[in-house]
């Protein structure tokens, strides 16, 4: 054993009076071979097990980029799993006390929004962006936004809505009296 070794194993509590056939006795003296054998492999397998069949589900082996985090699904499933916890109720990656106290003083960026999409929700996002800007170029949509502009500008705006309705009034009783005079209708005003 190599004097870093000893440190090593000193650090972790490790002392030569550990007693045969705990666990101490097996990391510190045991080969680590059966130390994994017997004590990692049997419950991290099954999680990667698990991890493989999650990944395939979120499509991670066809696409690129995925919002699917291999170390957070391990995480989640590995503490739900622990029979040494006393509430057995499984628990998102968020709600995990320790990930909570961690995720606290090291936020995540947020994902971005093409990963959190399915490709057919991104298929009609895109569809309704091009359908809303091919009817902003239409040309009396244009106009529309520009008087809606001019009256935001506008201080006085309750003015300027009332000359759009008088102006729409006007040529309403235009329309009115263009049809009476057409029909030799007397319009109403000039009624005895």
């Amino acid at each position: 054993m190599t004097p870093g070794t000893r440190q090593a194993m000193a650090a972790a509590g490790c002392t030569g009076d550990a007693v045969p056939g705990s666990l101490w006795h097996q990391i510190c003296e045991g080969s680590p071979q059966k130390y994994l054998e017997n004590y990692i492999f049997p419950v991290l397998l099954p999680a990667m097990a698990e991890m493989l069949v999650e990944a395939e589900k979120e499509k991670c082996f066809l696409k690129k980029r995925t919002k699917f985090i291999a170390c957070d699904f391990l995480t989640q499933w590995l503490y739900n799993q622990n029979p040494i916890r006393k509430n057995p109720q499984c628990k998102d990656f968020i709600e995990i006390p320790f990930v909570h106290e961690w995720l606290k003083e090291h936020p995540r960026p947020p994902i971005p929004l093409s990963l959190l999409l399915s490709d057919e929700e991104a298929a009609t996002l895109i569809q309704s962006f091009w359908k809303g800007y091919r009817v902003r170029c239409d040309p009396e949509v244009q106009e529309l936004r520009q008087w809606q502009k001019n009256l935001r500008e506008s201080k006085d705006i309750s003015k300027k809505v009332q000359e759009f309705w008088d102006k729409q009034e006007s040529k309403v009783s235009i329309l009115l009296g263009t049809l009476a005079h057409s029909f030799c209708v007397t319009p109403p005003d000039e009624v005895p």
